[in-house]
């Protein structure tokens, strides 16, 4: 009697169990990534790295029991939809989709793959309903821009006191650089600058556009970081330069190739982030169950040797809280 009631416990606790198994990792199973981004292969290496690296950190090891399969728009946003429907035909157990543009064609595709982002402001670009509960099959991290958007013009104002005109710079083609350009234009006038903005779609246009700003005797350019922003940042900024345009961005891209700061999300500490979110997805979580985070830590990069070359003294109070000083 005794047997039977323990073998009954152990039968029960097995068919309880079952479920649970069967939404955890299985072992020996290979797992698949579909990774699909605006960028080229080549661009912000060190990013797809810290990728690579935090993944391998949480037991996922490419080659073993990992296949990464890549697509990679080139800048184009044409191509995403063929490059995301190429990725669903492999059959993937999450798509990490990185970026706006992306995560709208992973959306469109599928409503059953899940979707890890790492987005620009998921929620005003629509791409999930709150970051509580983003529903669907997308979660991951999510920048909300309007609030730094105010924050890189008052350090712009901190190292330029005559700063009046600004220019922004962005791709209208990005639903999420559309929205950053309203919020920056709305925190620029309500510190009293004129504002203007400078859509850009193609290389072509980049001469045109330098000599717009110049004849709107702008003080200071805004680049707004987008697949093709970030992909052609070495020439933007070296544009800006030749027309002495002191240069604001999100991203430390365009500091290293020579713009003056930058002040935005640790792109690292995102992918680390998302990481941790292929991982819960991996092991049997559904996306709508975990909701959106927001990065906690914003870096100020400062690039001494371009204000030089503009004939700019940054104040040492804005340098002792820049998080990297580019001398």
């Amino acid at each position: 009697m005794i047997i039977r009631s323990a073998l009954a416990v152990v039968l029960a606790f097995v068919l309880l169990a079952v479920p649970l198994a069967g939404r955890a990792q299985q072992a020996g199973k290979v797992y698949r990534i579909g990774w699909i981004s605006g960028l080229s292969s080549s661009s912000a290496p060190h990013l797809s790295v810290a990728m690579i690296q935090a993944l391998r950190d949480l037991g996922w090891v490419e080659g073993q029991n990992l296949i990464i399969d890549y697509g990679y728009a080139e800048g184009r946003f044409d191509r995403l939809p063929a490059l995301v429907a190429g990725l669903l035909r492999a059959k993937p157990d999450v798509i990490l989709a990185l970026g706006d543009q992306p995560i709208k064609a992973a959306k469109e595709a599928t409503a059953t793959v899940p979707i890890v982002m790492i987005a620009c402001d998921a929620v005003a670009a629509g791409l999930i309903a709150s970051l509580a509960r983003p529903g669907g099959n997308i979660t991951g991290v999510t920048c909300i821009s309007g609030e730094i958007a105010g924050k890189r013009i008052e350090l712009l104002k901190d190292s330029l006191p005559h700063l009046g005109r600004l220019a922004v710079l962005y791709n209208p083609d990005d639903p999420g650089k559309a929205i950053e350009w309203r919020e920056t234009e709305a925190a620029a006038r309500a510190l009293g600058l004129k504002v203007t903005a400078v859509p850009i779609r193609d290389p072509k246009e980049f001469q045109g556009v330098f000599a717009a700003i110049a004849q709107e005797r702008a003080d200071a350019l805004i680049i707004l970081g987008d697949p093709f922003t970030i992909l052609y940042a070495r020439e933007l900024v070296d544009l800006a330069a030749k027309h002495r345009l002191p240069v604001m961005s999100a991203y430390g891209e365009f500091v290293t190739s020579g713009g003056l700061m930058s002040y935005g999300p640790n792109l690292v500490e995102m992918r680390r982030t998302a990481a941790v979110y292929i991982d819960k997805v991996l092991r049997g979580a559904r996306p709508a169950d975990l909701p959106v985070e927001q990065p906690t830590k914003f870096e100020l990069v400062v690039n001494l040797k371009a204000a030089k070359a503009l004939g700019l003294t940054i104040p040492h109070s804005l340098l002792l809280r820049a998080d990297q000083v580019i001398q």
